[in-house]
């Protein structure tokens, strides 16, 4: 890996990080509060590509889990993984890597439109498939019930979905080659 890769993956794990100190918004019918740091997980796809943004999410993992107190109200260590906001949180190198895949494969036909498309599945669809049925199975509570639990993160998440692609969308116009040199980079290791 180039150290300009690594540089790439460290920011993202630090976007994560700083989006981290953003207070959690707890709502009172579900354990799982609204964060902002499911914005760095599309960040991270749609900029990245899948092997880094992929990787900058798992490094960030790990650091969590090491006990990092930098998830959204200052959590981390093992705990993370035993708590209803488990699932989610290991979803995110996983949601990060399907968007960053996605982007990859319409990066010639690249438009706001599609990209809106990609964050949604990978950034919506992706971490409430992991998120929701790790809740259900933490919180003992019926899965018919964690998926309309989880209705109320819907307007927050398609804002960050917006919010995400007019970033990436920006960037990726900017320094077009960027996503296909680290694509490109990541077939040659």
């Amino acid at each position: 890996m180039r150290i300009k890769d690594m540089m790439y993956v460290a920011l993202f794990a630090a976007v994560m990080a700083v989006l981290g100190l953003l207070p959690p918004i707890p709502l009172p019918f579900i354990p799982v509060p609204i964060t902002a740091q499911t914005l760095g997980v599309m960040l991270a796809g749609s900029i990245l590509g899948a092997r880094l943004g992929g990787l900058s999410l798992l490094i960030f993992g790990i650091i969590v889990i090491a006990g990092a107190p930098l998830l959204s109200g200052g959590r981390g260590g093992l705990a993370v993984l035993a708590s209803p906001t488990g699932g989610y949180f290991l979803s995110w190198p996983i949601a990060a890597f399907v968007i960053g895949y996605l982007v990859r494969r319409v990066s010639t036909r690249m438009n706001l439109w599609k990209l809106l498309l990609i964050n949604v599945v990978g950034g919506i669809l992706v971490i409430y498939a992991i998120g929701i049925p790790y809740m259900s199975l933490m919180t003992d509570v019926p899965i018919g019930k964690a998926i309309i639990g989880n209705i109320s993160f819907m307007p927050g998440d398609l804002i960050k979905v917006v919010v995400a692609s007019l970033i990436a969308i920006r960037m990726l116009k900017a320094n077009p080659h960027m996503l296909y040199q680290a694509s490109s980079r990541s077939h040659k290791a």
